[in-house]
């Protein structure tokens, strides 16, 4: 795991089906949209604590749609989102806030402050109206400054660090928020494979240990595959399936659902997934000068 991220992946499931007897998270009947336009339609999915959740669907599926309505971003039609049995629609933007936090897929730097400062942004709903720090602040900031591996960093301004390094300090800014739940939308995009795997695994292990319900969407099935504990599959905004990856991820629903053969391949007890059919030739063509 890379050196910077201090959450360990888990050894199995590592969750205790026993501890929860319902979701942290459930999303009830949800249909949400723009103008005339339902893009998600009647969603159910529960997540409990400790467990991550993935959103899984081609494009226009309506996987941030749903993200968005669940954060309390976009208004829902249809339904209801319920936080510990309590309705999102009944709470202000500050109470919500200390519910929710929300990892966007592109990251903007904050200009002029420090990666401290950012992550300390997170803790803003806790605060009073001079938002003066508590110790209570201070401690769940430089838990996530560890956490996130950016402790060598906390000094420096947030604008000017690489892509990857701005999106590991988003993580640590919605963990400083101290939310119940926490929202992902493609948080690995724009991320090399190992930078990817090490977010992913301190997600999971941040998951665990601070019992929380985090719902992610992704594109990048294996990564779905390896680190979801259920997958959620959205096809023109409706469910489709909803489930352990082992039992949701066949190769005929995804075939079905992404309009591509698939493959599914078993690499050390995990399924790995492939494009079905014969990969572009690595040779030139015999008389032409290729392109």
């Amino acid at each position: 795991m890379d050196q910077h991220y201090r959450g360990q992946a888990s050894n199995g499931d590592g969750l205790d089906h026993n501890e929860v007897s319902g979701p942290s998270l459930a999303v009830l009947g949800v249909s949400a949209g723009y103008g005339d336009v339902d893009v998600v339609v009647g969603v159910d999915l529960g997540v409990r604590a400790g467990e991550v959740a993935v959103l899984l669907g081609p494009n226009g599926a309506g996987k941030s749609t749903l993200l968005r309505a669940v954060a309390g971003l976009m208004p829902v039609r249809r339904g209801s989102v319920r936080i510990d049995g309590a309705d999102i629609s009944g709470l202000d933007r500050r109470a919500l806030a200390r519910l929710v936090a929300l990892v966007p897929q592109v990251v903007h730097p904050a200009v002029g402050f420090t990666v401290r400062e950012v992550v300390a942004m997170g803790r803003s709903p806790h605060q009073g109206a001079w938002l003066a720090a508590s110790p209570a602040d201070h401690r769940a900031v430089a838990h996530a400054l560890d956490a996130c591996g950016l402790g060598d960093l906390a000094d420096r301004r947030a604008d000017q660090l690489s892509g990857g390094e701005a999106k590991r300090v988003a993580i640590a800014r919605a963990l400083a928020q101290g939310a119940r739940v926490l929202l992902l939308d493609e948080a690995g995009a724009h991320l090399d494979i190992r930078h990817a795997e090490a977010m992913y695994a301190l997600v999971q292990a941040e998951a665990r240990a601070r019992r929380l319900a985090c719902l992610a969407v992704m594109h990048d099935l294996n990564a779905a595959a390896r680190w979801a504990d259920q997958v959620v599959l959205l096809q023109a905004g409706k469910r489709i399936a909803a489930g352990p990856p082992e039992e949701v991820m066949t190769a005929p629903r995804l075939a079905e659902v992404f309009g591509a053969e698939m493959r599914v391949a078993d690499v050390g007890g995990r399924p790995a997934f492939l494009p079905a059919g014969p990969g572009p030739s690595r040779s030139r063509p015999s008389g032409g000068r290729g392109l």
